[in-house]
C-alpha cells in the first residue's frame, strides 16, 4: 500500500532528520502537514500559578512550602502547546519577572511553529537571564510542534521509550522522625536522593539506613566548603551505599572540585555550576558528569544539545528538575532514555498538579505516546 509523503515522514521517524537537521525548509515541511495557512499566527499567553508542596522542602541553605510557576500556552490552528516556568527562589525569577519577560515575546512575526531554531534564538535574545521563562516558551513550542506532527518528541528524536531510567525520589533535610516517614512513603522507588550540606548529614543517611538499604544519591547543593572534609564525607558515604554526589562544593571552587573528583570514590556531578551549553565544556575535567535542568538551560532545545556535548566528552548525564508540574516533567522525560541518572520526581512532591503526563510506575519513568510532550490538562489555569 502506498504512503503519501506526509505519512512516510511520520512513520519512518524522519521528522528529526527533516526540519530539525535542515533537510527540509520549514516552509516545505509545514506544507507537507497542511498547516501553513495565510493568516495563521501563533498566540502566546501565560498565567501565574503556585505549587503547594506535600512537605516542607529543605535544602542546604533554604526551606519552603510553595514554589511559584508560570504556566504558558501557544495556540495555533486550533491546537495548544503547554509550557511551564518553575521558579525556586535561588533562580532569581518570580511571577513578576516572568510576566515582564513574556510580555515582550511576539511570536506573530514567524511564519509557522516549525521554525524552532529561529523562534528560540529570538526568545533567547529578548533579554538576559530569565532562563525559566524562556524554558516555558520552549516547552510550549515543542508541545505544539509535536501535536502538529502527531508524534511525541522521544519518537521525533529517534529514542526508545523502553530505555527510560528509574528516577530517584528526593528526601529533603529534616528531623529524624520526618526522614523516617518520608523514606517509608518512598517505598515504590528504587533509588533515593538525599539533600545534604548541613551539620545533620550523617544523621540523614544513618536514619534512612534504619529503614532501607536502597541505593542513595546525594545532593549537597554547594554545602561543603573544605575539600578534605568533602573527601572524608565521600569515603564515608561510599561505605553507606551512596552511588553519586551532586555539587559537593561551591561552584566557584573549581580547582577544589576538580581535586575532589580526581580522588573521590564516587562520581561527582555539576549542578549549580552547569547552567547552559558553555558550562558543559567548563565542567569537563572538574566533574564526572553534569545535571541538566530545563529551567536552567532554557528548555528542550538546549538540553538536547547539552546531552550530545556531554556524551562527546565522555561525561555522564543526569536529567533533573525543580519542583514542577507534570508539564515540565513530561517535557524533560522525552530525553530520559539518554541519561545515566534521572531525578524527575518534581511533580510527585506537590498537591495541586494541573496536568497528567509522564508517569512514574514502581520508580521507573514511563512515557506515553501522546503527541508533543505527552500531557493533558486536568485543572483550569
Amino acid at each position: 500500500m502506498k504512503q503519501n509523503r506526509r505519512d512516510f515522514i511520520l512513520n519512518s521517524g524522519l521528522i528529526g532528520g527533516a526540519f530539525l537537521a535542515g533537510g527540509l525548509s520549514t516552509e516545505t515541511f509545514a506544507e507537507n502537514f497542511n498547516i501553513k495557512k495565510k493568516n495563521s499566527k501563533m498566540k502566546l499567553s501565560f498565567k501565574p500559578y503556585t505549587l503547594e508542596l506535600k512537605h516542607v522542602f529543605t535544602l542546604a541553605a533554604s526551606s519552603r512550602t510553595t514554589t511559584p510557576v508560570m504556566l504558558t500556552q501557544i495556540e495555533y490552528e486550533g491546537l495548544t502547546g503547554y509550557g511551564e516556568a518553575s521558579m525556586p527562589p535561588y533562580l532569581g525569577e518570580s511571577h513578576e519577572s516572568a510576566a515582564k519577560f513574556l510580555s515582550k515575546i511576539d511570536l506573530t512575526q514567524f511564519k509557522n511553529p516549525f521554525e524552532i531554531e529561529k523562534i528560540l534564538d529570538y526568545v533567547d535574545r529578548v533579554d538576559k537571564l530569565n532562563t525559566a521563562a524562556k524554558a516555558s516558551v520552549d516547552i510550549a513550542l515543542h508541545d505544539l510542534v509535536g501535536k502538529l506532527t502527531k508524534q511525541p518528541w522521544y519518537k521525533i528524536w529517534g529514542y526508545e521509550k523502553e530505555k527510560t531510567p528509574y528516577t530517584s525520589f528526593t528526601i529533603g533535610i529534616d528531623t529524624k522522625e520526618v526522614v523516617i516517614q518520608k523514606t517509608k512513603e518512598a517505598e515504590e522507588f528504587k533509588i533515593l536522593k538525599v539533600k545534604l550540606g548541613r551539620d545533620t548529614d550523617k544523621m540523614m543517611i544513618e536514619t534512612i539506613r534504619l529503614v532501607t538499604d536502597k541505593p542513595i544519591v546525594v545532593d549537597v547543593n554547594q554545602g561543603w566548603k573544605d575539600k578534605q572534609f568533602a573527601l572524608d564525607m565521600l569515603h564515608w558515604l561510599n561505605e553507606k551505599g551512596v552511588k553519586m554526589v551532586e555539587q559537593p562544593m561551591p561552584k566557584e571552587m573549581i580547582d577544589e572540585n576538580a581535586w575532589l573528583t580526581e580522588k573521590s570514590p564516587l562520581p561527582t556531578f555539576g549542578d549549580e555550576s552547569v547552567q547552559r551549553i558553555p558550562d558543559v565544556i567548563k565542567a569537563h575535567g572538574v566533574y564526572s558528569g553534569i545535571n541538566i535542568k530545563l529551567m536552567k538551560c532554557t528548555g528542550l532545545r538546549e538540553a538536547h544539545k547539552m546531552v550530545a556535548i556531554a556524551k562527546s566528552l565522555n561525561m555522564k548525564v543526569m536529567l533533573g528538575c525543580m519542583v514542577e508540574t507534570s508539564c515540565a516533567i513530561s517535557a524533560v522525560s522525552q530525553l530520559s532514555s539518554q541519561c545515566e541518572w534521572a531525578d524527575m520526581d518534581g511533580a510527585l512532591l506537590i498537591k495541586n498538579d494541573p496536568f497528567i503526563g509522564t508517569q512514574v510506575i514502581e520508580g521507573k519513568v514511563v512515557l506515553n505516546d501522546s503527541p508533543g510532550i505527552g500531557i493533558s490538562k486536568v485543572m483550569p489555569h
